[in-house]
């Protein structure tokens, strides 16, 4: 596994955690269903937005399936911060989640407000 992370700000917990959360999800998924081999994982900050990509050399089974739970968590998790969500998957090249939450009033604004 390859995890790069940039020099990031102080970020919103909601934030934190919702990224952590989905980027462990990724992870588990590409062991665990994808069988992978190598896994990717970028972190950065552009503009007042937080990106997180993982990427997987497996075996790209994530099209033809249904959303199970831990993807609906994800997709759940990242609309909650009004942020956005996307799966890319190719038998022929693994994997990618992309995963981008705003940094910025937005994502704190949001949550815990009735």
């Amino acid at each position: 596994m390859h995890v790069m992370v940039g020099d990031l700000p102080p970020l919103p917990a909601a934030v934190e955690v919702a990224a952590f959360h989905v980027v462990r999800e990724a992870l588990s998924n590409a062991v665990k269903h994808a069988h992978a081999d190598r896994i990717v994982v970028e972190v950065q900050t552009v503009g007042d937005r937080l990106r997180a990509e993982v990427r997987d050399d497996g075996n790209g089974t994530v099209s033809p399936r249904q959303d199970g739970v831990g993807l609906t968590s994800m997709r759940e998790r990242a609309e909650e911060l009004g942020g956005d969500f996307a799966i890319t998957s190719d038998p022929t090249r693994g994997t990618t989640v992309r995963l981008e939450l705003p940094t910025a009033g937005g994502a704190a604004a949001k949550v815990g407000r009735p």
